[in-house]
């Protein structure tokens, strides 16, 4: 029976204005599909106008710009329904979805569908649930002690993926779906007799065990920065009195 990180994956990523999930938006986002290691992925690519100036810093980062976004991108509502569509069909056959840092791009995706379809992810997602493997979460429990910083450049370095692009919506997906399965491989002893679903809820666990930690040395640091312990999708804020 073929293990879960040889078959069919999804991946979904985005580039933003910014890091905050309540008031930054989404200006571009790729959801990836292969089939098998190795078969050529399929690719859907969205770019967004977001309605709001891209702060320089983002545009150093992925490179678009406003003038960019006006001429090339389209409004946010339809390409939020489009991706929102996609992963619930993702959802409902059972494709796990590979997401870096799950409940940064999730929850953006809920808030932009909040903001412009009067909506949210988890309405999308109430026929069926997704099963969501977050490389940065599996990574820090399996191999929790190894030094260093985790993020998506630093896992493709460390297992040996090649990330050509770095920071491209779609090269960051297909990216991270290829280190869940240099991953899967490198723990198959741990991980194969796991099923996505099982994943799913153990990373939930394992995610708010990492946030504590992280949050417990914050406090030893003197920083006052409040870790979420959500995983995948953050709770929505509660409405102003």
């Amino acid at each position: 029976m073929t293990c879960w990180y040889e078959g069919p994956l999804a991946a979904f990523d985005t580039e933003t204005t910014g890091v905050d999930v309540e008031t930054d938006r989404i200006v571009s986002a790729a959801v990836v599909v292969q089939d098998a290691p190795g078969s050529r992925p399929r690719v859907t690519r969205w770019l967004v106008n977001p309605g709001v100036p891209v702060p320089e810093a983002a545009t150093q980062v992925h490179g678009l710009t406003d003038e960019h976004l006006q001429r090339n991108g389209r409004w946010p509502a339809p390409v939020m329904y489009e991706i929102a569509e996609v992963l619930a069909e993702q959802a409902a056959m059972n494709r796990p979805l590979v997401v870096m840092n799950a409940p940064f791009d999730l929850t953006l995706l809920d808030r932009e569908l909040r903001r412009h379809r009067a909506s949210s992810l988890d309405r999308w997602l109430q026929a069926s649930a997704l099963r969501v493997l977050d490389p940065r979460v599996l990574d820090k429990h399996l191999d929790r002690y190894r030094k260093g910083r985790r993020t998506l450049t630093d896992l493709c370095a460390h297992y040996e993926v090649t990330l050509e692009g770095a920071h491209d919506a779609a090269a960051d997906a297909l990216a991270a779906l290829d280190v869940v399965r240099a991953l899967g491989r490198r723990f198959a002893a741990r991980l194969e007799r796991l099923s996505p679903a099982e994943l799913h809820s153990l990373q939930a666990t394992w995610h708010a065990a990492q946030a504590r930690g992280l949050q417990a040395w914050f406090a030893r640091s003197g920083t006052d920065e409040i870790v979420d312990t959500s995983w995948p999708l953050r709770p929505d804020l509660p409405a102003a009195a």
